[in-house]
């Protein structure tokens, strides 16, 4: 029988899907600051529910690494919120002075939004090919999307220049269809499904 937990984290993770793609409009097609921020705030907070119950459908498999996967990821998921809520504290009210070459503070560089995350995504993923409660085209998904947040990561890291294809394209990927589509669909998935190992 299905948590009412379980229910939540699967909306959660349909809403941070929803979320993450309308982070990707705002950001790359508006490049809206005040919408990007608060998408990339809602985004955060909508998928700490979805990782959570993933890791406790996933802690049979191998409790030590669902756990690691969940720490990562709870890191990344608050650390992107709290990135958000930053930038939108400065898009509701800008400071007088602002350099925008220095990196944030709490996210350089999207350490924890693409780089930690990409890391607990990763974990999730492969303890999602030895479970048989997930479709293993899911974990697929989820591995593809952890190497792309990476990629991310280390481009914005070491390339700096946005318009390089080297972030481009994973950030087109990403953001429009293989983030968004993952949590959509593990979404709908802990909403109709239920663990074996119960």
């Amino acid at each position: 029988m299905k948590t009412s937990f379980e229910k939540f984290a699967g909306w959660s993770a349909l809403l941070a899907g929803i979320s993450g793609f309308l982070y990707a409009i705002a950001f790359i097609v508006l490049r809206s600051d005040l919408l990007s921020a608060l998408f990339l705030m809602l985004g955060g907070l909508l998928s700490t529910a979805a990782l959570t119950a993933l890791y406790q459908r996933l802690r049979g498999t191998d409790g030590g690494f669902a756990l690691l996967a969940l720490l990562l990821g709870l890191s990344a998921a608050l650390g992107s919120a709290i990135h958000g809520g930053y930038d939108l504290s400065n898009a509701l009210h800008p400071p007088a002075t602002i350099n925008v070459d220095l990196p944030n503070p709490i996210d350089p560089r999207g350490l924890l939004t693409f780089g930690i995350a990409g890391l607990g995504l990763l974990l999730f993923s492969w303890l999602l090919t030895q479970n048989m409660d997930f479709p293993r085209t899911l974990a697929y998904l989820g591995i593809l999307s952890s190497i792309l947040m990476i990629v991310l990561y280390l481009g914005r890291l070491i390339v700096l220049q946005a318009t390089s294809l080297i972030i481009v394209i994973p950030a087109l990927l990403e953001g429009f269809i293989v983030n968004p589509l993952w949590y959509i669909w593990l979404g709908l998935t802990l909403m109709r499904t239920q663990s074996t190992s119960r």
